[in-house]
């Protein structure tokens, strides 16, 4: 790699919305995040799921059975 041309990289804080904080490499000093793997719905298994599906949904407001 050529020296000077690269950003200089150092510790960084990271904050999320639920309060999870973490630190990891970064150009930035400190980054806020509104989710993270603590509260994503992917990651913790708690996914929301509408109860009728979009087909459902038409044939309903249609009149159709």
């Amino acid at each position: 790699m050529k020296k000077g041309i690269h950003p200089e990289l150092k510790e960084c804080k990271v904050k999320c919305a639920c309060g999870n904080e973490f630190t990891t490499m970064s150009t930035k000093s400190e980054i806020q995040l509104e989710t993270c793997n603590k509260c994503h719905s992917f990651y913790t298994g708690k996914r929301v799921t509408a109860r009728t599906g979009n087909v459902q949904k038409f044939k309903e407001k249609y009149g159709m059975k």
